[in-house]
């Protein structure tokens, strides 16, 4: 009856009632099996089969293959692994993960132009690194020139290795360079990250030959005033554990300098700032600077340039 009903529908297109009749036969080639299923429910005991439900422990067995975990991603597989086998890349084409990559990068936080006391200089502060996310590679420079001169320069060679969440290692050497005064050489130990609150913490520990040590701390914060204008206070600290008077450096505290740059972001890479520093020697450091007719306290003006590649 069904049939001549589809079959006697007016205006129906001839392809679509061969198709609604075919969906109809098929339908009625599954009813006796089912039904089959059905009757025989009430009267049939199955606790000696196994349960080969999809939701089952273990996939059903079929005869010469091996019976495995129906949730085994890899069972179904042919014995094939990645990255392994005849259908593998060769190495220079494999695929990997980002964080196992080599990158590089030269990063200059401070590129600047500096007036204090009627004097101007030029001073610089920077790293440039080549590694993956975990161990990498950095040359770290900082100084001061004048005149065409390099009048100082502090320059350290480091293995940098992501040890926490947001926290580095940092083991290498140091060097220093003070025009007029005899170069020193140091090991280095330090640790360098982000603290709680947003705070770019960066502390080592040095020591050298002559039983000389010196620990250096810097922290600065970024206050954001707009999405590309902000405020970064900063704040650095060297202490050293004996004298070095042909250097004008003191144990104990030797300097404290403290720092604020408005900073506006026209590019992630490109950065131009205006700024004011105040600097301070203490202890053994500012008498061994007045006895050298030098400042014990300084106002210095920057203008500069953070930039990246």
């Amino acid at each position: 009856m069904t049939i001549n009903l589809i079959l006697s529908i007016p205006y129906m297109n001839h392809h679509l009632k061969k198709v609604l009749l075919a969906s109809f036969v098929a339908m009625l080639g599954g009813m006796p099996a089912l039904a089959l299923a059905q009757g025989h429910a009430g009267h049939t005991d199955h606790s000696g089969h196994p349960d080969h439900s999809p939701h089952a422990g273990h996939a059903p067995e079929k005869e010469g293959h091996v019976k495995h975990d129906a949730r085994d991603p890899d069972a179904y597989s042919g014995s094939y692994v990645r990255n392994a086998g005849q259908f593998s890349l060769p190495p220079y084409d494999a695929l990997l993960m980002s964080d196992t990559h080599n990158f590089g990068s030269i990063e200059f936080d401070r590129f600047e132009y500096v007036r204090a006391q009627g004097k101007e200089w030029g001073a610089y502060e920077g790293e440039a690194w080549y590694g993956n996310t975990y161990d990498r590679i950095v040359l770290k420079a900082e100084g001061e020139a004048a005149g065409g001169k390099l009048e100082h320069a502090e320059t350290q060679l480091l293995w940098r290795h992501a040890a926490f969440a947001f926290w580095d290692t940092e083991l290498g050497v140091r060097f220093d360079h003070d025009e007029g005064a005899p170069n020193r050489e140091w090991l280095a130990f330090g640790i360098k990250g982000l603290a709680p609150y947003w705070f770019e913490v960066d502390a080592t520990a040095y020591v050298g030959p002559s039983g000389r040590t010196a620990l250096g701390l810097s922290v600065e914060y970024d206050i954001l005033l707009t999405q590309k204008l902000y405020l970064r206070p900063e704040v650095e600290v060297n202490l050293y554990g004996k004298n070095d008077e042909r250097r004008g450096i003191g144990s104990g505290l030797a300097d404290v300098t403290t720092g604020l740059r408005l900073k506006y972001e026209i590019t992630r890479q490109f950065v131009p700032y205006l700024g004011v520093e105040w600097s301070g020697k203490f202890g053994k450091t500012a008498d061994y600077a007045q006895a050298a007719n030098e400042s014990r306290r300084q106002t210095r003006f920057v203008a500069g340039l953070s930039f990246r590649f």
